[in-house]
């Protein structure tokens, strides 16, 4: 299992403590220390769509609409924190949030 997000968001924090509770052994893919590939960026849009991007962080209410209007792919790839936290995967199963649905998929 590989949960997506960044090692200081309260939430992707959260998510890993409840799921190493259960039993899971997560890890951690900090997207500020490791820059995603472009295909699991592909990913995750075509599995999410716009859900993927965080329209209430910080970063997207820095953007100007000129930069809002650009390729969701690229903002995400310039901005990882952007991407709405956590992303989490393993095998066929990614789920985006951690919302009751997703606590529902894992826990």
């Amino acid at each position: 299992m590989r949960v997506y997000g960044i090692k200081s968001c309260d939430t992707v924090r959260k998510a890993m403590k409840e799921l190493v509770a259960v039993g899971w052994e997560p890890i951690l893919v900090d997207m500020r220390e490791t820059p995603l590939e472009p295909a699991v960026l592909e990913r995750f849009y075509s599995r999410f769509g716009e859900a993927v991007v965080n329209k209430r962080s910080t970063t997207w209410r820095g953007l100007d609409d000129l930069e809002r209007a650009e390729d969701p792919l690229r903002l995400l790839s310039a901005y990882p924190t952007l991407i709405k936290r956590p992303v989490i995967e393993d095998g066929d199963v990614c789920t985006l949030g951690w919302d009751a649905s997703a606590r529902e998929t894992w826990l």
